[in-house]
C-alpha cells in the first residue's frame, strides 16, 4: 500500500497518565515547525460511543470540536499546540468501532459471515486509522492509542497497528512507546525493569517499538540507556528521556533537545534539512516565565476536585496570562460550599471570578451567590455556559425581583423559566440528542464590550448545552441594564450578556476556552485577565 502520508503510532505502558497526549502534541509541534502538515488522532479503548455522557470525574473534560464531536481532552492539547482544528475523525472509541461493525452486520454487509474481532473489528480500526491520511491534507498522521499495553481493551488497537505496519511500507510508519522509569527511594536508584516488561508485552502482541520515550523524575544515565536499548531491541539514540517539566509547553523544546523529531524523521526517511522554526513558541514561553504582574482569579465550579474537568479553562488562563505578561493564580472553589452568608469571605482577595460550565442542580445556588457578590462588588466576572445561565437567573431574582426565577433544568415548575429548553428540543428523550454542539455564528452589537473585546461583529464559537435563555424576558433584562450583546443570527438566541455600569461583567453561552491556543490566546480570556489586572491596581 504505497502512501505519501507517514504514520506515527504512540503507545504507553507501565501506567496510564504518563502524558502520551503531551508527547504526541509536542512531536507534532516539532514536525509542524519543520514545515510538515501534521494531525493527531486519539483511539480510546472504552466502550462509550464518546465521552459526552461521562461524568468529568471519570474522564476529565469533554472537549468539543468545530463539527460538534464530543471528544477526549487530549484533542484540546492537539489544538492548543498545533493551532489547527480537529474533528470527529480525530477521536475514535471502541464503542464507535463496534457500533459501526454491528450496524453493518445488521444490514447484511458481511454476507452471512461470522463477524469476529479479527478481521472485522481490526479492519474497521485500520480503516479509521488511515482516514485522515487519505484526505491528502497531511504529510504525517500521529495516532495515540489510549490505555496501557497489557489492558484487554487495547489489544484490538495494538493488533491493528501490527497489521498496518505490514500493509504500509517499511519507512512509512514508526512506533513510539512511552514508559516509566521509576525511582526507588529505598534503593536510591532508577529501575528499568518495568520498561523491559512493558516492551516485552508490546513485542508479544507483534509490535516492536522503534523509539522509547522514558518518563522519569531523575536524569537517566548513559549506562542505563544502553541497558534499556539492549533489553528492548532499540538503538541507544532511540531511548529518549522525558523528565517532569515545569509546564507542558516546555515539552516540545525538551523533546527537541533529546532529538525525538530527528529520530522520527530518520526512521520515516523524510528530508531533515529544515531546522524547526520555534521563535514564536519561545517568545510565548519567555512571557509565561517572566511575568511583570500577578492576579488571583477564582474558578467556581462543582468538579474542582479534579482539575482535568476544567482543563481548557486552565490552559486559556495560561495563554491569556502570558499574553498580558501576568501570572494567573487560580483559586479552586467548590460551588456547593458557597452560600449567601460566606460568599464575600470565600471570594476575598480575588481580582476576577469565573463561574464554570456544568450540568445539573448540584452547586447551582452557590454559583448564584457568587455572581450576586461579584455583581454588587464590581469584581470582574466571566461566566461560561451554565455560568451565563446562572448570571441570568441571579439578575432575574435580585434585580428584576422575579421571585422563584430559575432554569427549568433545576426547577421544572418555576414561575419564571428564565432558562428553558427550546420547544423542538423537548420532544427528544435520548441523552446527547438535545444538545446544541459545535460551532455556531454569533453577531455582536457594535459599541458593546463584547464587540470591543473581539474587534469584529461576526464571530464563531463552540457550544455544548441543552438549555437556552428565554427571550420572552429579554426586554425586561435590557431595560434593567443586562444587555444581550451577542445573538445567534438564525434563531435570535442570546449568546452573550454583559452588564452596563459594571467594570467587566461578561457571560457567554458558548465555550471560549475551546478555541484558545498558544499562538492565538482567546480574546475573552485575554481581556478578562486585563480587567483583573486593572482591578488589582485600583484596590
Amino acid at each position: 500500500m504505497a502512501s505519501t502520508t507517514k504514520y506515527v503510532f504512540v503507545t504507553g505502558g507501565v501506567t496510564s497518565s504518563l502524558g502520551k497526549g503531551i508527547i504526541s502534541a509536542s512531536l507534532a509541534k516539532l514536525l509542524q515547525a519543520r514545515g510538515y502538515s501534521v494531525t493527531i488522532q486519539k483511539f480510546d479503548p472504552y466502550i462509550n460511543i464518546d465521552p459526552g455522557t461521562m461524568n468529568p470525574y471519570e474522564h476529565g473534560e469533554c472537549y468539543v470540536t468545530e463539527d460538534g464531536a464530543e471528544t477526549d481532552l487530549d484533542l484540546g492539547h492537539y489544538e492548543r499546540f498545533l493551532n489547527v482544528p480537529t474533528s470527529q475523525s480525530n477521536n475514535v472509541t471502541t464503542g464507535r468501532i463496534y457500533h459501526h461493525v454491528i450496524t453493518q452486520e445488521r444490514q447484511g454487509a458481511y454476507l452471512g459471515k461470522t463477524v469476529q474481532v479479527i478481521p472485522h473489528i481490526t479492519d474497521e480500526i485500520k480503516r479509521r486509522m488511515l482516514l485522515l491520511g487519505q484526505t491528502g491534507e497531511y504529510d504525517i498522521v500521529i495516532t495515540e492509542i489510549g490505555g496501557c499495553i497489557g489492558d484487554i481493551e487495547s489489544l484490538p488497537f495494538v493488533e491493528a497497528v501490527r497489521q498496518l505496519r505490514w500493509d504500509l511500507g517499511s519507512h512509512d510508519s514508526v512506533v513510539i512507546h512511552l514508559t516509566l522509569v521509576p525511582y526507588l527511594k529505598a534503593a536510591g536508584e532508577l529501575k528499568t525493569k518495568p520498561t523491559q516488561h512493558s516492551v516485552k508485552a508490546l513485542s508479544e502482541a507483534g509490535v516492536q517499538p522503534d523509539i522509547l520515550v522514558c518518563r522519569s523524575e531523575y536524569p537517566i544515565p548513559v549506562e542505563m540507556r544502553k541497558k534499556i536499548a539492549l533489553f528492548c531491541n532499540v538503538k541507544v539514540n532511540a531511548v529518549i528521556e522525558s523528565l517532569d517539566a515545569e509546564s507542558i509547553y516546555d515539552v516540545p523544546l525538551l523533546m527537541r533537545k533529546e532529538k525525538l523529531d530527528e529520530r522520527v524523521i530518520n526512521k520515516l526517511k523524510l528530508s531533515k534539512n529544515i531546522d524547526p522554526e520555534l521563535d514564536s513558541w519561545k517568545e510565548f514561553l519567555g512571557r509565561l516565565k517572566n511575568p511583570t504582574a500577578e492576579v488571583n482569579v477564582a474558578l467556581v465550579g462543582k468538579y474542582v476536585e479534579l482539575p482535568d474537568a476544567y482543563k481548557s479553562i486552565i490552559e486559556s488562563f495560561i495563554h491569556a496570562g502570558a499574553q498580558n505578561e501576568c501570572k494567573v493564580n487560580v483559586k479552586w472553589i467548590q460551588s456547593e460550599h458557597i452560600n449567601d452568608e460566606n460568599a464575600a469571605s470565600m471570594l476575598q482577595g480575588m481580582d476576577g471570578v469565573l463561574v464554570a460550565p456544568g450540568f445539573g442542580e448540584r452547586g447551582f445556588h452557590g454559583k448564584l451567590e457568587t455572581i450576586r457578590h461579584v455583581r454588587e462588588s464590581n469584581i470582574p466576572f466571566l461566566g461560561i455556559c451554565l455560568g451565563m445561565q446562572c448570571a441570568a437567573v441571579e439578575f432575574a431574582r435580585n434585580v428584576l425581583g422575579l421571585a422563584g426565577a430559575a432554569s427549568t433544568e433545576m426547577d421544572q415548575n418555576t414561575p419564571h423559566p428564565i432558562i428553558d429548553m427550546m420547544a423542538e428540543q423537548k420532544e427528544i428523550t435520548q441523552k446527547g440528542g438535545t444538545m446544541r454542539l459545535g460551532a455556531y455564528t454569533c453577531e455582536l452589537k457594535k459599541g458593546s464590550k463584547a464587540y470591543s473585546i473581539y474587534g469584529k461583529s461576526k464571530i464563531s464559537e463552540r457550544h455544548r448545552h441543552r438549555y437556552e435563555f428565554n427571550n420572552s424576558y429579554l426586554t425586561q433584562f435590557q431595560e434593567a441594564g443586562m444587555i444581550a450583546s451577542g445573538t445567534n443570527p438564525e434563531t435570535g438566541l442570546v449568546e452573550v450578556f454583559e452588564l452596563q455600569h459594571h467594570p467587566w461583567f461578561v457571560a457567554a453561552q458558548f465555550h471560549p476556552e475551546l478555541k484558545s491556543t498558544v499562538l492565538n490566546p482567546h480574546p475573552l480570556f485575554v481581556k478578562f485577565i486585563k480587567a483583573a489586572m486593572n482591578y488589582t491596581k485600583s484596590k
